[in-house]
């Protein structure tokens, strides 16, 4: 297929009518917040880890289609050139998540309890080696100052490419998405140990780096699902067709097995240890959060397993797009079940307006910046030497 023959892509153009869109979700959940805060006069710990929670989700879903980008970049496939730029896009959100998680950090001391240094108890007093404010402030910063590094310089290189065709652009992508992957593959535990696992800060597994990770990865393939859909449906993307969405269906299908074996595999081998310091994560979940804890693996797998199984279901734009939404929901509540349990405990918590409304003010801030950024290139990297054949792609 010749290039003249591949319709071109419209460009996007964020406008005021759906800027005014996410106004209104952003103030619904201002509100919310407002509300739990002087109104409902909700405990402080609920409200710092709904802030804690919706920054980590926030953040999520620009790790993971920076992740999904850099792997795609450094095998050298074609069929995600005509998405790639929403993987950017949402690269491009990760340094603006800081700002959400400095709001939260008024409340370190609600939401850890290895904070409070003078009630330590023995086995906390060994891990202060590691869990002390200021080394976790500066891991916090590397994280950040990095991650944002990679994803900034990497949507460098790939506009340049556009106006200034070379070779020696997609070389540092490739080269620079390496050094990215390794980065990743580390601060991606590390960050779920300081930021997630050391709210319990008596429990620990070897698994949950992994655990996190492919709820992380998940939650972006859906977000990018739905968003490839709905530029479809626009004319916004013209090339990306079935196969394309066949491919990210299955992506969304297999990483949502990967996730259950992961969280299986956590729970099967606490479980048969026994030991009273590792059980506990799961003896609170079970006995207090109990219909969420079944519910959660429901949505995060035996809905996806049972729903992308036929090859049709995963070549569907809307259908695709409502099981994304849905698994999107349903990894928002992974990441309840795994802050409010050890930072807020039973007693005090609940699903109400906070808990529905406040991520509406994340996702509005998420989509307008995301909104932003794909404004600002050309919706398709059209000079990669892979565009044609991702725009004529024919999965066999």
């Amino acid at each position: 297929m010749e290039k003249q023959n591949i319709p071109e892509p419209v460009p996007f153009k964020f406008g005021n009518k759906l800027k005014i869109y996410l106004g209104i979700a952003a103030g619904i959940g201002l509100i919310a917040l407002l509300i739990a805060v002087f109104f409902q006069q909700l405990p402080s710990e609920r409200i710092w880890a709904n802030l804690w929670m919706n920054a980590l989700m926030f953040v999520f879903l620009g790790l993971g289609a920076l992740f999904f980008w850099t792997v795609n970049t450094l095998g050298e496939s074609t069929w995600q050139i005509n998405i790639q730029r929403i993987m950017e896009s949402m690269g491009l959100t990760i340094p603006f998540a800081i700002i959400f998680f400095i709001a939260a950090f008024p409340g370190l001391k609600d939401l850890f309890e290895w904070t409070h240094t003078e009630h330590l108890d023995d086995l906390l007093q060994k891990k202060t080696g590691y869990l002390n404010l200021p080394f976790w402030m500066l891991r916090f910063a590397f994280y950040f100052a990095l991650w944002s590094f990679f994803a900034i310089y990497l949507r460098k290189m790939s506009v340049k490419n556009d106006f200034e065709p070379q070779e020696k652009y997609l070389a540092r992508l490739r080269a620079t998405s390496g050094w990215f992957i390794v980065f990743f593959a580390i601060t991606s535990s590390t960050a779920a140990w300081d930021w997630l696992m050391s709210i319990d800060a008596h429990w620990f597994s070897t698994l949950y780096g992994w655990y996190i990770f492919s709820g992380m990865f998940v939650s972006a393939l859906a977000v990018i699902i739905i968003i490839a859909a709905a530029f479809k449906h626009f004319g916004i993307l013209p090339n990306v067709n079935s196969e394309h969405l066949h491919d990210l269906g299955k992506y969304l299908f297999g990483f949502s097995i990967f996730w259950a074996y992961l969280w299986l595999s956590q729970f099967l081998l606490i479980w048969y240890s026994n030991i009273p310091e590792e059980t506990i994560y799961f003896v609170e979940r079970t006995k207090n959060f109990g219909t969420l804890f079944y519910v959660n693996v429901i949505v995060n797998f035996l809905f996806p397993f049972l729903a992308l199984m036929t090859r049709g279901a995963k070549r569907q734009p809307l259908y695709l797009a409502i099981v994304a939404i849905i698994v999107l929901f349903g990894h928002y509540l992974d990441l309840y079940l795994a802050i409010m349990p050890g930072a807020v405990g039973h007693e005090n918590t609940s699903i109400g307006l906070l808990e529905i409304g406040l991520p509406l003010f994340y996702l509005a801030a998420f989509m307008a910046l995301f909104f932003t950024f794909f404004e600002k290139a050309k919706p398709v990297p059209a000079n990669h030497p892979y565009f044609i054949e991702s725009s004529s792609y024919e999965n066999i």
